[in-house]
């Protein structure tokens, strides 16, 4: 496998395309209308029940710039929203870089958009182990997959993505875009990123701990074995 190695980018980067996939829906009343005003043809695609946040949020506004990502994808989500972002447009969106001329290539050829902002946070996983009573399979329909990979990315490509996973940057965020045009520039992304990979560290640490934790009668009682 060939490592691309990049030696051109925009310390500025244009917030166009953003991608809003959340648990915990705390300050999106601020971030969306403030990401409108700042972008007024600023496309937003996101999932299931942040979807229907931003729809409220947005109100007649959302039919311009709200979409789902099952409709960018052309892929319905799967039930009890299992896979809803694990897409080949989606992650060439995220991880494609400006001066490339291959991604860019790929890009054209399959009628996808860079996305330029993720905000994402992860199912509650802490919260649910700490629940009386949870079970082995409580846990494990709380681990967020599609969440990490998206953050990961995004964080990964930090020279063109913001990867944002805590609702408490939301005002520094929508502040640098305003002074800047509507644009978020290098050393944030940079220290967004820094924070997305300690925050999917820090979550997978605590399923490792849990599931190491756990006896093979907690394990068994949760299922039945043909």
């Amino acid at each position: 496998m060939t490592i691309n190695v990049v030696s051109k980018i925009d310390d500025q980067v244009k917030v166009r395309h953003a991608l809003i996939s959340v648990s915990d829906k705390t300050g999106l009343e601020q971030l969306v209308p403030g990401l409108k005003q700042i972008n007024p043809d600023i496309r937003i695609f996101s999932t299931g029940g942040t979807y229907k946040r931003l729809e409220e949020i947005l109100g007649s506004a959302a039919d311009k710039c709200l979409t789902q990502v099952s409709e960018y994808t052309g892929q319905p989500e799967t039930q009890g929203g299992l896979v809803k972002t694990l897409d080949f447009r989606i992650y060439l969106g995220l991880l494609t870089e400006t001066y490339n001329q291959a991604h860019q290539a790929d890009l054209k050829r399959t009628d996808s958009v860079t996305i330029d902002l993720v905000v994402v946070n992860l199912y509650p996983f802490k919260a649910t182990i700490a629940r009386q009573g949870a079970t082995v399979e409580n846990a494990r329909g709380n681990i967020d997959i599609g969440g990490p990979c998206m953050i990961r990315a995004a964080a990964k490509n930090f020279i063109r993505v913001a990867s944002v996973v805590d609702p408490g940057d939301y005002r520094q965020i929508l502040d640098q875009l305003t002074a800047r045009q509507g644009c978020t520039s290098l050393p944030l992304r940079y220290h967004l990123a820094c924070k997305a990979f300690a925050h999917t560290a820090e979550y997978d640490r605590a399923i490792a701990d849990y599931l190491t934790g756990r006896t093979e009668d907690q394990i068994n009682s949760c299922y039945a074995s043909e």
